[in-house]
């Protein structure tokens, strides 16, 4: 069985896919960047839009019954690794141990141009 997840709390798609979908024990969260969802505009800097972008799956996650203990994977995607270490520190005080398995990677451009997207994959048993 496969389930849309919604919430009104992170921000709305952009295009047509939904913000996560439930796949039997499986959530896969779509890619989410620092998108403030009260207003809907991109936040500024690295630091604050790696928060957004934490609290807009925390919110995602919240909606399906979920938390970040329950990320089996991580992927970010940045527009310079010369963020990495401000996103792994910011990152890293979401998460308790045992962490997700994670990739991280630089591309060359990112939807708005912000600075950095995440998206993860939960296991709900």
């Amino acid at each position: 069985m496969v389930k849309a997840i919604h919430t009104a709390y992170a921000p709305a798609a952009i295009g047509p896919y939904s913000q996560a979908i439930q796949a039997g024990d499986f959530i896969y969260v779509s890619g989410q960047i620092g998108i403030d969802p009260g207003n809907s505009e991109v936040v500024e800097g690295i630091e604050k839009q790696t928060e957004q972008v934490l609290a807009n799956l925390q919110a995602i996650l919240t909606e399906a019954g979920a938390n970040f203990s329950q990320v089996v994977k991580f992927t970010i995607y940045l527009n310079s690794m010369d963020d990495f270490a401000t996103v792994n520190e910011i990152y890293g005080g979401f998460l308790t141990e045992p962490y997700p398995a994670r990739a991280t990677v630089e591309v060359s451009r990112l939807p708005k141009d912000v600075l950095v997207e995440m998206d993860v994959v939960v296991y709900t048993k």
